[in-house]
């Protein structure tokens, strides 16, 4: 517990600091840098793939991902990387013969190319116009819920929302996530108003909505990966939170979710 309190103190006024002052590049290659600790952790930590140049490669396929995404590659460049990554893992598929299961390779690919274009969400964010203010939304969207989820549910939680797969949750603490998420975009919105944003309160519940629970759909999913491998966490990156996955498996799907929402229905505009 001390464990996780200390790089929860550390690390939340660091991430706070970099997304308020440093090139918006610095905080890509964060992400990027993420993204294949991510891969690692998915494919060779948990022992669901020991093939060290298909990990490699897609790690590789990881960085282009978030290239492409930041506007660093061209959708052109971008596609021949995808096709010699596919054809690569079809190659090594062949060469193994029955030895390799195909279901590893579709995990390989979601590994390179699902998991970074998802989180670089985050730069994509950042890099948008008034991105400095509004990149915060996916992890008020993800960190508030889960907390609120956490000490509703500890305090009142009675009925189990998935006991084969987070015995801790409760559908008492997932309402609390949601009041708790809601509340929080609509604060979110306030100060942004007070920044000299036009804020569409009834956009920001809705964003508070979708994002806690889009927040525990993330964590039963990646829980549910770590049940059916017998694993408790994915990593060890962060002491007392896990690995990457661990820590960020709720904004892997927020973040792109906060991002189509800012486009679609933006609560904040200036």
């Amino acid at each position: 517990m001390k464990a996780r309190l200390l790089v929860t103190f550390i690390g939340l006024p660091l991430l706070i600091l970099m997304l308020l002052f440093l090139p918006v590049w610095v905080t890509a290659l964060v992400v990027a840098l993420i993204c294949c600790f991510g891969v690692y952790e998915l494919l060779w930590a948990t022992g669901l793939l020991r093939n060290v140049r298909i990990v490699a490669v897609t790690i590789a396929m990881a960085v282009f991902t978030c290239a492409w995404r930041n506007g660093w590659l061209s959708g052109l460049a971008m596609q021949i990387a995808v096709y010699v990554f596919v054809a690569y893992l079809f190659g090594e598929l062949l060469y193994a013969k029955t030895a390799l299961n195909f279901t590893l390779i579709c995990l390989a690919l979601f590994a390179g190319i699902g998991i970074p274009y998802l989180l670089s969400a985050v730069a994509v964010i950042l890099g948008m116009e008034q991105g400095r203010c509004l990149v915060y939304a996916p992890f008020v969207m993800t960190m508030v819920p889960d907390s609120g989820a956490f000490l509703v549910g500890r305090k009142i939680g009675r009925h189990k929302l998935a006991p084969a797969i987070s015995p801790n949750k409760s559908i008492e603490g997932v309402v609390g996530g949601v009041v708790s998420g809601i509340l929080a975009m609509v604060l979110y919105g306030f100060i942004l108003q007070r920044l000299g944003f036009t804020v569409n309160y009834f956009f920001a519940a809705v964003y508070g909505l979708l994002g806690s629970l889009g927040s525990v759909a993330g964590d039963l999913v990646f829980s549910t990966i770590k049940r059916q491998h017998g694993i408790k966490d994915f990593g060890h990156l962060l002491p007392g939170h896990g690995g990457a996955l661990d820590r960020f498996d709720s904004t892997t799907l927020v973040a792109p979710m906060a991002e189509l929402l800012l486009l679609l229905i933006p609560f904040a505009v200036k």
